[in-house]
């Protein structure tokens, strides 16, 4: 008999292992941010470093922020703002930058990580859109 899901990953090492090969080797960039008002980055994947050209380890500690300018959606940021206060998810659009300014149009989700109940992380899960011209 084949074990279930459960039974494979009912350990905190084989969700470890799973969530680490998951979240390294998914076509989506990923970024993972502190549940604090400051909402600042402590996991960025390769996927992100790609579609974005910031390497990780530079935007470690610093704000999602950094990929906002002039052309993105202040309406999109405020439902966002709304879903982070209130602990919900969240799925949007925008135009957001590149390291080098370039625009792009990504779409993301922002999912809550809970414990007992208490929002302790945010994931985000990003793709590009279409190219802005």
């Amino acid at each position: 008999m084949t074990p279930t899901f459960d039974k494979l990953f009912e350990t905190t090492e084989n969700n470890l292992a799973l969530l680490k090969v998951l979240a390294e080797n998914s076509f989506d960039s990923i970024l993972v941010t502190d549940a604090t008002v400051k909402g600042k980055i402590i996991y960025a994947n390769k996927s992100f470093e790609k579609l974005t050209g910031h390497l990780s380890s530079e935007v470690i500690g610093k704000t999602p922020r950094i990929l906002q300018g002039k052309a993105t959606d202040k309406k999109v940021i405020d439902r966002l703002t709304k879903a982070l206060k209130s602990g919900t998810k969240f799925e949007g659009k925008a135009i957001n930058y590149k390291k080098d300014g370039t625009p792009f149009i990504m779409y993301w989700r922002v999912l809550p990580i809970k414990v007992a109940k208490k929002v302790k992380l945010w994931v985000a899960i990003q793709r590009e859109g279409s190219a802005i011209i």
